[in-house]
Protein backbone atom coordinates (compact mmCIF):
# COMPACT_ATOMS: atom_id res chain seq x y z
CA UNK A 1 0.00 0.00 0.00
CA UNK A 2 1.34 3.41 -0.96
CA UNK A 3 1.65 6.02 1.75
CA UNK A 4 -1.16 8.54 1.57
CA UNK A 5 1.27 11.34 2.36
CA UNK A 6 4.47 11.26 0.30
CA UNK A 7 6.31 13.35 2.89
CA UNK A 8 6.01 10.80 5.71
CA UNK A 9 8.95 8.57 4.72
CA UNK A 10 11.52 11.33 4.05
CA UNK A 11 10.40 13.29 7.10
CA UNK A 12 10.59 10.24 9.39
CA UNK A 13 14.12 9.45 8.18
CA UNK A 14 15.15 13.10 8.61
CA UNK A 15 13.78 13.12 12.16
CA UNK A 16 15.67 9.88 12.85
CA UNK A 17 18.89 11.48 11.60
CA UNK A 18 18.28 14.53 13.79
CA UNK A 19 17.61 12.31 16.81
CA UNK A 20 21.02 10.71 16.19
CA UNK A 21 22.55 14.19 16.56
CA UNK A 22 20.52 15.27 19.58
CA UNK A 23 22.84 16.05 22.49
CA UNK A 24 22.48 13.77 25.49
CA UNK A 25 24.21 13.59 28.87
CA UNK A 26 27.42 11.58 28.66
CA UNK A 27 26.00 8.91 30.98
CA UNK A 28 22.98 8.30 28.71
CA UNK A 29 24.80 8.59 25.39
CA UNK A 30 25.60 4.84 25.12
CA UNK A 31 21.90 4.02 25.62
CA UNK A 32 20.84 6.03 22.55
CA UNK A 33 18.77 3.78 20.29
CA UNK A 34 19.72 3.49 16.64
CA UNK A 35 16.87 5.72 15.49
CA UNK A 36 17.73 5.48 11.82
CA UNK A 37 17.64 1.68 11.92
CA UNK A 38 14.25 1.76 13.64
CA UNK A 39 12.76 4.14 11.07
CA UNK A 40 14.29 2.25 8.16
CA UNK A 41 13.09 -1.09 9.56
CA UNK A 42 9.54 0.25 9.54
CA UNK A 43 9.80 1.33 5.91
CA UNK A 44 11.45 -1.90 4.78
CA UNK A 45 8.58 -3.85 6.32
CA UNK A 46 5.76 -1.57 5.17
CA UNK A 47 7.00 -0.22 1.81
CA UNK A 48 9.41 -2.88 0.50
CA UNK A 49 9.19 -1.76 -3.13
CA UNK A 50 10.69 1.63 -2.29
CA UNK A 51 12.89 0.78 0.69
CA UNK A 52 15.42 -1.88 -0.25
CA UNK A 53 19.13 -2.43 0.15
CA UNK A 54 20.10 0.35 -2.28
CA UNK A 55 17.90 2.77 -0.36
CA UNK A 56 19.45 1.60 2.93
CA UNK A 57 22.95 2.07 1.49
CA UNK A 58 22.24 5.65 0.42
CA UNK A 59 20.59 6.51 3.76
CA UNK A 60 23.58 4.94 5.53
CA UNK A 61 26.06 7.03 3.54
CA UNK A 62 24.08 10.16 4.43
CA UNK A 63 24.20 9.11 8.08
CA UNK A 64 27.96 8.56 7.84
CA UNK A 65 28.39 12.08 6.52
CA UNK A 66 26.00 13.66 9.03
CA UNK A 67 27.34 11.87 12.10
CA UNK A 68 30.97 11.93 11.00
CA UNK A 69 31.61 8.22 11.45
CA UNK A 70 33.74 5.95 9.28
CA UNK A 71 32.54 6.32 5.71
CA UNK A 72 30.44 3.28 4.94
CA UNK A 73 29.92 2.13 8.52
CA UNK A 74 26.24 3.08 8.79
CA UNK A 75 25.74 2.04 5.17
CA UNK A 76 27.03 -1.46 5.90
CA UNK A 77 25.05 -1.74 9.13
CA UNK A 78 21.79 -0.66 7.48
CA UNK A 79 22.29 -2.87 4.42
CA UNK A 80 22.85 -5.94 6.63
CA UNK A 81 19.75 -5.10 8.67
CA UNK A 82 17.70 -4.52 5.50
CA UNK A 83 18.86 -7.82 3.99
CA UNK A 84 17.75 -9.73 7.09
CA UNK A 85 14.44 -7.85 7.24
CA UNK A 86 13.73 -8.50 3.58
CA UNK A 87 14.47 -12.18 4.07
CA UNK A 88 11.96 -12.53 6.93
CA UNK A 89 9.54 -9.73 6.05
CA UNK A 90 6.67 -12.02 5.06
CA UNK A 91 6.70 -13.63 8.49
CA UNK A 92 7.45 -10.53 10.56
CA UNK A 93 4.64 -8.42 9.10
CA UNK A 94 2.04 -10.78 10.48
CA UNK A 95 3.48 -11.00 13.99
CA UNK A 96 1.78 -8.90 16.64
CA UNK A 97 3.71 -5.68 17.11
CA UNK A 98 5.09 -6.79 20.49
CA UNK A 99 6.59 -9.87 18.83
CA UNK A 100 7.98 -7.67 16.08
CA UNK A 101 9.71 -5.67 18.80
CA UNK A 102 11.53 -8.83 19.90
CA UNK A 103 12.72 -9.40 16.32
CA UNK A 104 13.77 -5.75 16.06
CA UNK A 105 15.67 -6.16 19.32
CA UNK A 106 17.50 -9.12 17.80
CA UNK A 107 18.33 -7.09 14.69
CA UNK A 108 19.64 -4.23 16.82
CA UNK A 109 21.73 -6.68 18.84
CA UNK A 110 23.10 -8.08 15.59
CA UNK A 111 23.92 -4.49 14.59
CA UNK A 112 25.79 -3.96 17.87
CA UNK A 113 27.82 -7.14 17.23
CA UNK A 114 28.59 -6.01 13.67
CA UNK A 115 29.65 -2.56 14.89
CA UNK A 116 31.94 -4.02 17.53
CA UNK A 117 33.49 -6.49 15.07
CA UNK A 118 34.00 -3.74 12.51
CA UNK A 119 35.65 -1.44 15.05
CA UNK A 120 37.89 -4.23 16.32
CA UNK A 121 38.92 -5.18 12.78
CA UNK A 122 39.78 -1.58 11.91
CA UNK A 123 41.49 -0.79 15.20
CA UNK A 124 38.96 1.92 16.04
CA UNK A 125 37.84 2.29 19.67
CA UNK A 126 34.82 0.11 20.37
CA UNK A 127 31.62 1.54 21.84
CA UNK A 128 31.39 1.49 25.66
CA UNK A 129 30.04 -1.64 27.31
CA UNK A 130 26.86 0.19 28.37
CA UNK A 131 25.98 0.52 24.66
CA UNK A 132 24.99 -3.15 24.67
CA UNK A 133 21.77 -1.99 26.37
CA UNK A 134 20.85 0.27 23.42
CA UNK A 135 19.18 -2.62 21.50
CA UNK A 136 16.90 -3.13 24.50
CA UNK A 137 15.93 0.56 24.42
CA UNK A 138 15.26 0.32 20.68
CA UNK A 139 13.18 -2.80 21.20
CA UNK A 140 11.04 -0.99 23.79
CA UNK A 141 10.59 2.00 21.47
CA UNK A 142 9.46 -0.14 18.52
CA UNK A 143 5.81 -0.39 19.58
CA UNK A 144 5.17 3.37 19.95
CA UNK A 145 7.32 4.19 16.91
CA UNK A 146 5.44 1.64 14.80
CA UNK A 147 2.09 3.04 15.94
CA UNK A 148 3.08 6.63 15.15
CA UNK A 149 4.57 5.87 11.73
CA UNK A 150 1.71 3.57 10.79
CA UNK A 151 -0.93 6.16 11.65
CA UNK A 152 0.99 8.86 9.74
CA UNK A 153 1.50 6.59 6.73
CA UNK A 154 -2.13 5.55 6.58
CA UNK A 155 -3.44 9.04 7.29
CA UNK A 156 -5.29 8.02 10.42
CA UNK A 157 -3.48 10.45 12.73
CA UNK A 158 -6.23 12.53 14.26
CA UNK A 159 -5.93 15.95 15.80
CA UNK A 160 -7.47 16.26 19.20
Amino acid sequence: MRPRSPWVKPLSLLVALLLMLLPMPALLQPLRPYWLALALAYWVMEDPDRAGMGFAFVIGLVADLVVGSLLGEHALRLVVMTFILQRFRARLRFFPVWQQSLAIGGLLLNDRILTTALHLALGVPTPPSLSWLAPLVGMLLWVPLFAILDSLRLGTWRRR
